[in-house]
């Protein structure tokens, strides 16, 4: 579900896959589900109020040979892994006469990114072009139905042969992916094995099964993207599931007007299949969800049926990152986890791909307007010089990895990178042959601009956001994107970049000087210490290898990609050791692993992480622990009930025991950090802190500016320089406390984001250090989902720093 959590009594039984009748004859809903499982599987999740016998996932590969094993139309694929090393399938169908020339399609796809009005002229003569729709089942593992619900619709496409099969496999392509999160399915949780939620990685992508998915999408261009979920109900209601579009405020970097144009009707298409079927389902499990379906009398269509809270503005969901391809995507909640529940995404699905037959040239000519308009840098609905004519993306002198990094990420997302054929001015300032550009007169503008756009603060535009609101690589990722203005008269000759040369070079004899100054850096400093190395730390947070030149130093720095020069030690420089963190696992709390990001935070700056649960820290202690750190909800260290009763403590006199365990850990001398709202009002109810901790609303997140004061744990960073919060925190009565930044104590501290209510954080700490024991608290999001790189070094920082 992308939204709206839903937790309850846990059913007694599994129930049967349903062998009704569906009501468009002859096509036979058949018996998909296995129930048997080669390894361990769960048979339920505790964030659903309803389980039934979902097909596991050891049993898809199976599954899907025998439904299509008699089928011409058929491609079944293995296209890549996921984090826990899964095999993620593939499913493409269309008619026999389209097998064999999917190139063909795709090349004339590529033409829209090219000639958009030879392209539309294209469309026009050769109406019975076959258009590529994706299907995307089951990002959430708890929400089962999802890919349940393509093996039916994989079974009907691959074998029926009634008329509206085969008139909507002579009008598409149809690109199944079948089960977007295999571990989560495995493990019956909402993430995958690294803890992250996928449906939030996007723009990010830094996961395997996002990159899979980027990767489809930027190979097909589908027309329409449906993204399956669950489960959104209203009990003993009769408006039952959801289908995007969603309310406002809309991101301004769509070409909405062309999306609304049709998505509307596709919407009210797919609510119109569901009604029409109705008396179909078996309402078998009534009793416990509360929805009949045979009382249904509409879907929830947000645009249509509510003012705000169902939001499409951040492109960190599937369908709208999708959108910024060409898409019209749309996410679709079932209401309920069982039989019936497959039962109305499929229904969705086919009233999603009959409107798409009925309306396949207009779509897609429209689709190819959206690109028309980047390329001829022609937005008629965006205010003027909302698209600037460029962006500069000049590389770091010291530290090259942030920019590649980007340039990288921007290629992969099909948005097209140039670089300067010669040196070049701009406004004073002169930059080299070979510095990157992202210039916009480009198919997916809307995309650039979205990824490199400085932001907007949108608190006054809607009561309140679900999830983030602003996220600027940039200014989170550290690069500089220096702005061309629409107007401006500014002109160059550049070549596309095609690789990015992302290899490190060791400069001189030694000793060596790493600047302190990006992800790779501390990375390549880790590697070095865990090799044998000595590495010292100056107090301007930079590191110094006295070693020599070395044929493994030399590997190390070349997979570092930075150019590292000979420089003198200072006298001053402390020694470094490979120290032994342990974060605190927050295993799922209210659908949230929050720690999830923290941690792949640590692992990428090079640190052996391990992670530790509360019982276990309760049980066990932090024996063998240098470094303790709590980033996650203040619920962690208490007794959970519920859905969440696993994930908590199981006593008072366990909650009283972490306590203890913790603190006498600090008392020892042990290193404790704390980051964020939530752990840093645990820290304080651990009497680990005596300073007060006000924190922000839940829904409250942005980029703000803060002001880092001098010192080894704010080193790196500008005096003024970029933070990011979400569920804001602040400190107040620091007496006895070193402050190390604060909140900008200016109006315009928050940049970009949704924060009402904010003025009491204007000028207010947000990391401090306590002066008697080596505990620190963090009230920005360092780590968030493994996103903020830039803030990454606050937490190698806090970890070396004495």
């Amino acid at each position: 579900m992308k939204k709206k959590m839903v937790a309850g009594v846990l059913t007694a039984s599994l129930l049967s896959a349903p062998l009704g009748v569906l009501a468009e004859s002859p096509f036979q809903w058949h018996n998909v589900n296995v129930y048997e499982t080669n390894f361990a599987e769960k048979d339920e999740s505790l964030f659903n109020s309803e389980n039934y016998n979902f097909v596991k996932y050891s049993k898809l590969e199976t599954k899907l040979t025998e439904v299509t094993k008699s089928s011409n139309r058929v491609t079944i694929e293995k296209r890549g892994v996921s984090s826990d090393g899964h095999d993620m399938f593939v499913v493409t169908v269309s008619d026999p006469q389209a097998k064999g020339k999917f190139g063909k399609y795709q090349a004339i796809r590529k033409q829209m990114f090219k000639n958009p009005d030879k392209a539309q002229d294209f469309i026009d003569k050769h109406p019975d072009l076959k258009i590529p729709v994706m299907i995307n089942g089951s990002i959430h593992g708890t929400e089962f139905a999802g890919t349940d619900s393509i093996l039916h619709l994989i079974d009907r496409f691959a074998n029926d042969n009634d008329d509206v099969t085969k008139q909507i496999l002579k009008d598409h392509i149809i690109v199944f992916n079948v089960v977007a999160n295999p571990d989560g399915r495995i493990d019956a949780t909402r993430f995958n094995g690294n803890g992250i939620d996928l449906n939030r990685d996007f723009i990010t992508g830094s996961q395997s099964e996002t990159k899979q998915m980027v990767d489809l999408i930027t190979e097909w261009n589908p027309m329409v993207f449906l993204d399956l979920h669950g489960y959104v109900k209203q009990s003993g209601g009769t408006k039952q599931g959801l289908i995007e579009p969603c309310t406002p405020p809309h991101n301004p970097n769509y070409q909405y007007d062309l999306f609304l144009k049709w998505a509307m009707k596709q919407a009210e298409a797919m609510e119109s299949e569901i009604l029409a079927n109705k008396d179909t389902y078996e309402n078998t499990n009534t009793a416990v969800s509360k929805v009949d379906y045979h009382k249904m009398t509409s879907t929830r269509i947000p645009i249509r049926d509510s003012s705000s809270g169902w939001d499409d503005y951040p492109p960190i969901f599937t369908p709208m990152y999708a959108m910024y391809h060409g898409s019209y995507g749309y996410t679709l909640e079932t209401p309920t986890n069982d039989w019936d529940g497959v039962k109305w995404l499929y229904d969705a699905v086919m009233g999603a791909l009959k409107y798409s037959s009925e309306n396949k040239v207009g779509m897609v000519k429209d689709q190819i307007e959206m690109f028309k308009r980047g390329i001829n840098f022609d937005h008629p609905y965006h205010k003027e010089g909302f698209f600037p004519k460029a962006y500069i993306l000049p590389e770091n002198e010291k530290d090259g990895t942030i920019t590649k990094k980007a340039v990288e990420h921007l290629i992969a997302n099909d948005i097209v990178v140039t670089e300067a054929q010669k040196g070049f001015t701009f406004e004073g300032k002169n930059y080299p042959k070979g510095t990157y550009l992202v210039e916009m007169d480009q198919a997916k503008a809307g995309l650039a601009n979205t990824m490199l756009w400085d932001g907007e603060d949108i608190s006054n535009d809607t009561p309140s956001m679900y999830d983030i609101s602003a996220w600027n690589l940039p200014e989170l990722w550290g690069f500089e994107a220096v702005e061309v203005p629409a107007k401006s008269s500014f002109s160059l000759h550049t070549k596309e970049v095609k690789h990015v040369n992302n290899d490190g070079e060791l400069i001189g004899k030694g000793p060596y000087v790493i600047p302190n100054t990006s992800v790779k850096a501390v990375q390549l400093v880790n590697s070095l210490i865990q090799n044998g190395f000595t590495v010292k730390r100056a107090d301007n947070g930079d590191f110094h290898l006295e070693s020599g030149m070395n044929p493994t130093i030399k590997k190390l720095v070349k997979e570092s990609g930075i150019a590292i020069k000979s420089g003198a030690v200072p006298e001053n420089a402390a020694q470094i050791q490979d120290l032994k963190v342990t974060i605190l696992r927050d295993g799922g709390i209210g659908k949230m692993q929050s720690h999830a990001g923290t941690k792949l935070a640590l692992e990428r700056l090079g640190f052996n992480v391990k992670e530790k649960t509360p019982r276990e820290v309760a049980v066990n202690g932090l024996e063998g622990t240098d470094v303790f750190v709590y980033s996650g909800s203040q619920s962690m260290v208490s007794v959970l009930t519920g859905a969440n009763k696993e994930f908590g403590l199981e006593s008072n006199a366990q909650v009283q025991q972490f306590r203890d365990k913790v603190n006498a850990f600090v008392d020892s001398g042990g290193k404790y950090i704390a980051v964020g709202a939530g752990a840093s009002l645990a820290t304080r109810s651990m009497g680990l802190a005596s300073a007060g901790v006000s924190a922000g609303g839940s829904d409250s997140n942005g980029i703000v500016l803060v002001d880092y004061q001098p010192s080894p744990l704010t080193a790196g960073y500008k005096s003024t320089d970029y933070g990011f919060v979400y569920r804001p925190a602040w400190y107040t009565n620091t007496d006895g406390y070193t402050v190390l930044a604060r909140y900008k104590n200016s109006d315009d501290f928050f940049v970009a984001g949704h924060w009402r209510n904010r003025t009491g954080a204007k000028g207010q700490p947000v990391i401090v250090k306590d002066n008697n024991k080596d505990v620190i608290m963090i009230g920005l999001e360092a780590g968030f989902r493994d996103h903020t790189d830039y803030l990454f070094r606050l937490l190698s920082n806090a970890i070396y720093s004495e």
